[in-house]
């Protein structure tokens, strides 16, 4: 898959190609990104130096037509005549630049190497190859670029470490993990936009001279900007065309920007936001960058998806967690927020058990003296006047009526009111003596300090023990301020450092208690990235649960990470978040497309509804083996329509599901009621909730939605007005699977 020959470096399986080589001045080049090309050719041609002005810098006076003003780079540096945004500036104590690096040798190895202290991607040695390219600085300096290609997926992973074998201390001011120089701008730059209860909505702008940038500098990785970025070109739809997709392996500050220079060529860069970063290394030191994910697609945003959903589930998220199926569950937050005792908590279990409900989910307010969200916060001992006979006993009670049992924490923050904070005033972000800011009324614990990181393993395994836990969710419901460490000299180290504290802990947990699931959130979808999906296999998709909202949100995130990741839960009406009301049969079938489970109180249920929230759990356990499995396609897009509409199909198993939606009815709608689908066999017939289709008429002309009201057809429509949704099951006809009207 990596072929090297005369300094032209070629990464190659049978879907992409990635070429870059070593340039007169012994800097690296890139040559080519996208589809697969032949091994064994020069493809050296494909660099052009000739187009130069009059004022262009050249590094040798006998060639003025090579210039790093205008050629197209693999890791640019700071301050050689390339005026556009550098990979990499690094000073000594003086101020002087130490970023002239240079080829110096490379190596191929079977697999891909860890990168210690942080998430990244794992595989099998036959799964892929890493090539490490080390450049040299004159001063001592070395950058190893490490390249991972996947041998059936167009990935490729990027990272840089860099070691101070020099005699002087430096300072790292900019490092990003990934660079490409494309030869044109003709893309659209689509990116996931937001705020807390509207995560992950898509948008899009054509790229234009200058540069287009998302970024955080939240110490998370945001429900503002989403740390994917993605480049299609102009004709590329969900199905059809090129697509570029680029995602960051981090939850902390960021950045990703597309920069278009003055000749229409495009600079695509994604690392840590050099904002308030700045890193020491001493001689012999070493630092390594986050790992960035560059996916290749020529089969539109859903092959893009497709590639990144198959690349996550086999390559990123805890292996354990692959094929284990996942437990329905129900939280109690909604349904009792802080007002809550150990009676109200087993008649809540008993009768979510009743339910078909797998895992119970004891949210906040167990601990300390949390009667609201102003107090207690660090204080992870069990609250006896709630629970007088201690989480121990409660989890057996819940454990014995055949339900596992899951908690809430917090461990990140710290409240003013605690005893925590009288004890250790000192473990708070910011300088004790000047004010701070609050967030939902809580500070952030110094997790740059281990003390803070060793206090919080030892109380949190105490509890995992105590109650044999099966499940966490681990919340972050602010951002950080005043930045600031009073056990670090450099302050920029401070974020960097933050993050990796939040890693090494979430290490240790999931290494000693490799049983208990994870489940991400920060304020809902806050820190929604593959550097938590490294830990935590799911994540809580958005604090918005309306089915309607949900749409959107389900939509753009899946266009990134796979279902499986995404918590979506069914919720009480009005909804906290919205006040809308809409039916349970909606909320199910929004639901359904995720990691599913129950956001109310069971015993505010009718008859008629507990007997429908069976129904869902047992429809939900026949699509749930689809969520780990199957292939999911976006078909009709929320942001386009008043209708959306995905799928899920199983190729190997023949078998898949189909979701539809209508949120708000549009009066004499269009006649042709079909929805086309993706992905099956022409030549195969299916079975559709109890009917025959042949493949070619599913995808070619549509599956019958049925007759919709038009305001005269009363006798004949079969739908009509607000909250329309459908799920249908399809099936192989030769296999027998699965059908469910």
């Amino acid at each position: 898959m990596i072929s090297v020959e005369q300094n032209q470096f070629h990464l190659s399986n049978n879907d992409i190609s990635y070429i870059f080589h070593v340039m007169p001045n012994g800097q690296l080049g890139h040559l080519y990104y996208g589809k697969g090309l032949k091994s064994g050719r020069d493809y050296s041609h494909f660099q052009t130096y000739s187009n130069v002005a009059p004022n262009t810098t050249h590094p040798y006076e006998a060639r003025p037509d090579f210039s790093l003003e205008t050629v197209k780079q693999e890791f640019p540096s700071y301050g050689k005549g390339d005026f556009r945004e550098s990979s990499v500036l690094i000073e000594n104590e003086a101020g002087e630049i130490r970023s002239d690096f240079n080829y110096e040798s490379h190596i191929v190895v079977n697999g891909k190497p860890s990168l210690e202290g942080l998430p990244a991607s794992y595989t099998q040695e036959e799964d892929a190859e890493t090539l490490i390219v080390t450049l040299k600085e004159p001063s001592g300096l070395k950058l190893e670029l490490l390249y991972t290609i996947f041998t059936n997926l167009p990935v490729i992973t990027r990272s840089c470490l860099v070691k101070n074998e020099g005699g002087e201390r430096v300072t790292i001011q900019r490092l990003m993990s990934l660079n490409l120089d494309l030869p044109d701008s003709d893309y659209d730059m689509l990116h996931l936009t937001g705020a807390w209860a509207r995560e992950r909505h898509v948008t899009e702008k054509s790229l234009s001279e200058g540069i287009q940038r998302i970024s955080s500098l939240r110490g998370a990785s945001s429900h503002q900007h989403n740390p994917f970025m993605a480049l299609k070109r102009f004709d590329a739809t969900e199905h059809n065309g090129e697509v570029l997709g680029m995602h960051f392996v981090y939850s902390g500050n960021f950045v990703a920007q597309a920069e278009v220079d003055h000749y229409s060529t495009t600079r695509v860069s994604m690392g840590i936001h050099p904002t308030r970063f700045s890193w020491s290394l001493q001689p012999g030191d070493g630092f390594q960058s986050p790992e960035a994910v560059l996916t290749f697609s020529s089969h539109g945003l859903n092959g893009l998806s497709q590639s990144v959903h198959q690349w996550t589930h086999r390559h990123m998220i805890p292996e354990r967690f692959r094929t284990a199926e996942r437990p329905v569950l129900i939280n109690n937050w909604e349904a009792t927020y802080f007002d809550f005792d150990e009676k109200k908590l087993d008649d809540f279990a008993t009768k979510a058990k009743d339910l078909g409900v797998e895992l119970f989910v004891l949210d906040d307010g167990w601990f300390g003296k949390r009667d609201d969200d102003t107090t207690s916060l660090g204080d992870w001992f069990v609250d006896q006047r709630k629970l007088p006979n201690g989480i121990g006993q409660l989890a057996a009670n819940i454990k014995s009526k055949g339900l596992q049992f899951g908690l809430w924490f917090e461990p990140e923050m710290i409240s003013p009111v605690s005893d925590l904070i009288k004890t250790h005033p000192d473990w708070v972000v910011g300088m004790n003596n000047r004010h701070q800011t609050l967030g939902r009324n809580q500070k952030v614990l110094d997790f740059s300090n281990s003390d803070v990181v060793d206090y919080l393993y030892e109380r949190m395994s105490s509890i995992i023990e105590e109650t044999r836990l099966d499940y966490i969710k681990w919340d972050m419901n602010r951002n950080i301020t005043e930045p600031f460490s009073i056990n670090l000299s450099n302050q920029g180290e401070f974020y960097h450092r933050y993050m990796l504290g939040v890693y090494q802990l979430y290490d240790r947990l999931t290494k000693a208690y490799p049983h208990v699931l994870f489940e991400s959130c920060a304020g809902g979808g806050g820190r929604f990235d593959l550097g938590m999906m490294y830990y935590a296999p799911q994540a809580w998709t958005s604090d918005d649960t309306d089915a309607v909202e949900r749409l959107k949100i389900q939509y753009g995130t899946s266009i990134a990470y796979p279902l499986s990741t995404i918590g979506s839960h069914v919720s009480a009406v009005p909804n906290h978040q919205t006040k809308r009301e809409s039916p349970l049969s909606l909320r199910g079938d929004v639901a359904y497309f995720g990691t599913f489970g129950y956001e109310l109180d069971p015993s505010s249920l009718t008859d008629e509804e507990k007997e429908e929230i069976k129904q869902q759990i047992h429809r939900y356990k026949q699509i749930e083996p689809l969520i780990r499995k199957g292939t999911f396609t976006r078909l009709i897009s929320p942001f386009d329509q008043d209708e959306t509409a995905w799928m899920l199909f199983d190729q190997e198993e023949g078998r898949g599901v189909v979701g539809w939606y209508k949120p708000i009815y549009s009066p004499n709608p269009k006649n042709n009621q079909v929805l086309k689908l993706k992905g099956l066999d022409r030549s195969v017939d299916y079975e559709v909730n109890g009917k025959q289709f042949g493949g070619d008429e599913l995808m070619s002309n549509g599956l019958p939605l049925g007759v919709e009201f038009n305001g005269a057809n009363h006798s004949t429509s079969e739908r009509g007005g607000d909250n329309q949704s459908k799920i249908w099951f399809i099936s192989e006809v030769d296999r027998g699977g699965v059908c469910d009207d």
